[in-house]
């Protein structure tokens, strides 16, 4: 296909149309964002400076964070910005990058969900051959296929993508650059690379959400047998997976399931899965886990500790001064 692209930016038409109503959205929107870099830090930091990093579930759960991180990072900044801007443009260049690098670490995140419930299934279901099965290198390689399956779902977008023809209009009617918006602003019959793209997104997020379904059914069923005690423990850690999966996937696949057009609504189910459950995923899986709780406090202990420790070294004419 011929790329006839006169098309050096892109307008974006954003959330609203009204300046109080995007004053607002701009206040909540930073709130938001400060909460996803405060949560999903919390978890990172007080994972990798502990033994729990040496565990599978705490493992993928740290890495789960950083994807959510850069995932959100990919939209939300620019999201911000823009509530402000009398005028939203993005360049071209910078609307495939941004294309691409969503698509990525949405990917990750999508097969890091995946690897987290075979890790709960093997935990649970195969409890005797749980540490020879998750061993260190298997969490590290299904780390590594969640990048290359994240990386190859996104390239296969951008390439579908990047090769249409842009010849005006420029205005995307979404707050960030994607597939479907994007296809409709393309000069050219779009009915085949739409259904190219509900191969690529939609049919693999079914797929994957329906794998993940059926994984935690065979868990509950699986976890009938257990102690009261066991049991509680057990579905206290497969529902928080299984709320985070949920609340990822419903928006997604609304979006990406149907036919490759775009509605009104598309704005509000992005805000799921951009910036919501990034936000919630930290406090679903710290409310309800002691050892991500001792973890925190741990850390916490361990810089005030430190900081006191400077404070008494500091020579008494220095505390006088100050």
């Amino acid at each position: 296909m011929e790329n006839g692209n006169n098309i050096t930016e892109f307008i974006l038409l954003g959330l609203s149309k009204q300046k109080e109503v995007e004053i607002l959205c701009f206040f909540l929107f930073f709130l938001c964002y400060i909460a996803i870099l405060a949560g999903n830090l919390l978890i990172m930091i007080p994972i990798t400076y502990s033994q729990l990093i040496n565990q599978p579930m705490y493992f993928f759960l740290s890495f789960l964070s950083l994807s959510d991180l850069c995932y959100t990072s990919t939209v939300t900044p620019k999201l911000i910005i823009d509530l402000l801007a009398e005028k939203k443009t993005i360049s071209y260049n910078g609307c495939m990058t941004q294309l691409f690098t969503m698509h990525f670490f949405g990917g990750i995140e999508v097969f890091i969900l995946t690897g987290m419930a075979y890790d709960r299934y093997v935990a649970i279901c195969k409890p005797l051959h749980y540490t020879v099965i998750m061993s260190r290198w298997k969490c590290v390689a299904i780390a590594a296929a969640s990048c290359a399956g994240g990386f190859l779902h996104s390239f296969g977008q951008f390439l579908l993508t990047i090769l249409l023809p842009y010849c005006g209009p420029n205005e995307i009617d979404h707050y960030f650059c994607d597939v479907y918006p994007l296809l409709k602003l393309a000069c050219t019959d779009t009915s085949r690379i739409g259904l190219l793209v509900i191969a690529n997104s939609g049919v693999m997020g079914l797929v994957t959400f329906v794998v993940l379904l059926i994984s935690y059914a065979v868990i509950l069923y699986t976890i009938k047998s257990y102690s009261k005690e066991n049991r509680n423990k057990a579905l206290s850690t497969c529902s928080s997976h299984i709320t985070v999966v949920v609340l990822f996937f419903a928006p997604l696949l609304f979006i990406y399931i149907r036919p490759a057009t775009t509605l009104p609504e598309d704005k509000v189910f992005a805000l799921f899965y951009t910036i919501i459950a990034p936000m919630l995923n930290p406090l679903i899986y710290t409310l309800r886990n002691m050892e991500m709780k001792k973890a925190i406090k741990k850390l916490c202990f361990h810089i005030i500790g430190r900081r006191g420790n400077r404070l008494k070294n500091i020579p008494a004419s220095q505390h006088r001064a100050c």
